[in-house]
């Protein structure tokens, strides 16, 4: 067993206590301001789009070399019927007509990130280069003051590093090859788009400017990077 992760264990039930008691706002590392002269990367949802098959979800498990049992990224079904389960509208296990949705469960890289301000060792961080929040795995100590700071329960504690995890848009596995995040070059349906917002010449950036898009809890003041495109309803 490696140095860092002993010492990251040894951190965790030290810190246990401490935990207890110490406000989620206080932390020895502040956030950085967004530089409009950076990159802002986000991803775009089309809850129209998306049939539920989970290919993004293997696609990232692989890419990222999760543990069985662990993802960055999790689809809930909304409403309608799928895999032989009754639909809770009309009871139907096959030929449901009622409607189908689903939405993206994952960490929405916020610009204003909570995680990033708690974290007491810095190991939460927006990495210099692209602004995404990532993680310092020689860093992290396991408090998981990130994970009960993410409003949108989008963090864990990665069983097999002792290491908090969250969806990093592929940073180090995909993004470092020059390559989209796996899920995206995954998704058949073109269910999900990614690039950088503030180049106004992306595509990214031109669906935006067409399509109405929500972001989840906006009233937190997180500002998501995770947009969707909610599902329109068709006229009977």
């Amino acid at each position: 067993m490696s140095e860092n992760l002993e010492r990251r264990r040894f951190l965790k039930c030290a810190g246990a206590a401490p935990l207890l008691l110490a406000p989620l706002g206080c932390s020895s590392v502040k956030e950085d301001k967004n530089d409009p002269n950076k990159p802002h990367y986000v991803m775009v949802f089309d809850q129209n789009k998306c049939v539920g098959c989970g290919d993004c979800k293997t696609a990232c498990n692989k890419a990222n070399n999760l543990p069985a049992g662990q993802s960055r990224v999790l689809m809930e079904q909304q409403s309608g019927a799928v895999e032989g389960q009754p639909c809770p509208h009309c009871g139907k296990t096959t030929g449901c007509g009622c409607e189908r949705k689903f939405v993206r469960v994952s960490c929405q890289q916020c610009k204003n990130a909570p995680c990033v301000t708690v974290c007491p060792t810095g190991a939460a961080m927006r990495d210099p280069k692209t602004g995404i929040v990532t993680m310092d795995a020689g860093k992290c100590a396991g408090c998981k003051y990130c994970i009960g700071a993410c409003p949108y329960n989008a963090r864990f504690i990665n069983t097999e590093t002792d290491v908090a995890d969250n969806c990093d848009f592929c940073l180090n596995s995909k993004l470092a090859k020059g390559e989209l995040p796996a899920c995206v070059q995954q998704c058949k349906y073109d269910a999900l788009v990614f690039g950088d917002a503030n180049d106004p010449n992306s595509f990214v950036s031109k669906l935006l400017a067409v399509k109405d898009s929500v972001r989840v809890k906006p009233h937190f003041g997180t500002e998501p990077s995770l947009r969707y495109i909610p599902v329109v309803k068709l006229g009977v």
